[in-house]
């Protein structure tokens, strides 16, 4: 009879062992994912967002929808996210400038890029280029030659930025304290607009993202006089650096990409998140289109915990910057 009663009771105990960590672990994720993002579709996060969201969801077995949330610099996406639910279901794609640079720029955050985020995924580094429209601009052959035009005249160029804070923003300010350059900066919200104003001769220059700028440059509309990276890019292969065309040793002005969740989110859909992010852009298809067709340098880092001490050195970095510059936004 003893033995009988502990037969029994087996399953009753297996099902009580059972339900914690049912619990702990539930089905993730059985409905669409939503991934916001702080600049419109046809800046170069909105590119590579919509890139990786459709083999992503494929991966994860739901939808991921690129949903656009702009304004203040990244800032109306990031803070919209930092309250989200940390349930899996609302993911940022952030970038150095809203998850590093913001923190120093903007006086009043609603939010801190450190505390209020989970560190997901590191999606690679950035570069910026210098351009010119080739209509309005033909006197700027070469960096020499723009850099020449604003020493002779000081206040009278300017620059079209994506926005404040934005590395279109930054990569322009670093390069006008190297060459000591007195330049007037013109943001606008978006690629859009600036892009428009390059091309319609209202802005001299533009320190473009590589995504959006490397078909403008193939397609003769602007020309690339140097790349913000220390040695020169595959995609643009005669596009030199900054370092060489503009006589101006050691610069270098690269940002990153990066997949973001609300403080708090659980380590089993942050790993999980970030594995199956890691082998989409680890894949040799779109590891080239990164390269060649954006400009961006692949990730080193793989796991959480690696980008999340990237974010913290570069918010220690960015500060640095901003605070040389006098750079700050209300």
């Amino acid at each position: 009879m003893r033995l009988s009663r502990r037969l029994l009771a087996l399953p009753f105990a297996a099902l009580l062992g059972a339900a914690p960590a049912a619990a702990q672990a539930p089905q993730w994720p059985t409905r669409p994912i939503e991934m916001v993002i702080g600049f419109p579709n046809s800046s170069g996060v909105g590119i590579y967002a919509r890139k990786l969201a459709d083999p992503l969801g494929r991966a994860l077995g739901q939808a991921v929808v690129v949903n656009p949330r702009t304004g203040a610099g990244g800032n109306v996406a990031s803070d919209f996210v930092a309250k989200a639910r940390p349930d899996g279901y609302t993911i940022l794609f952030g970038t150095a400038g809203t998850h590093a640079i913001n923190q120093a720029l903007y006086r009043r955050l609603p939010f801190n890029v450190l505390n209020d985020f989970t560190a997901i995924a590191h999606l690679g580094d950035v570069p910026n280029i210098l351009t010119t429209s080739i209509e309005h601009r033909p006197q700027y052959r070469t960096c020499m030659d723009v850099i020449n035009d604003a020493r002779a005249r000081p206040g009278a160029l300017n620059y079209g930025s994506t926005g404040n804070g934005a590395s279109t923003h930054l990569a322009a300010v670093r390069f006008a304290k190297a060459a000591n350059l007195d330049m007037v900066h013109v943001p606008f919200v978006g690629q859009a607009g600036v892009v428009t104003a390059l091309l319609g001769g209202q802005i001299d220059l533009f320190f473009n993202q590589t995504g959006p700028a490397i078909p403008m440059i193939t397609q003769g509309q602007v020309r690339g006089h140097a790349v913000t990276t220390r040695e020169r890019i595959p995609a643009l292969p005669n596009v030199p650096t900054v370092a060489e065309a503009c006589g101006l040793p050691g610069f270098e002005s690269t940002t990153w990409y990066g997949i973001f969740g609300p403080a708090n989110l659980p380590p089993a859909i942050t790993q999980r998140l970030s594995e199956e992010i890691v082998k989409i852009i680890s894949a040799p298809e779109f590891r080239t289109w990164l390269i060649q067709d954006q400009g961006i340098d692949p990730p080193t880092v793989t796991t959480p915990a690696a980008f999340r001490a990237v974010q913290e050195q570069d918010v220690a970095r960015w500060a640095e910057v901003v605070r040389d510059a006098g750079a700050t936004v209300d």
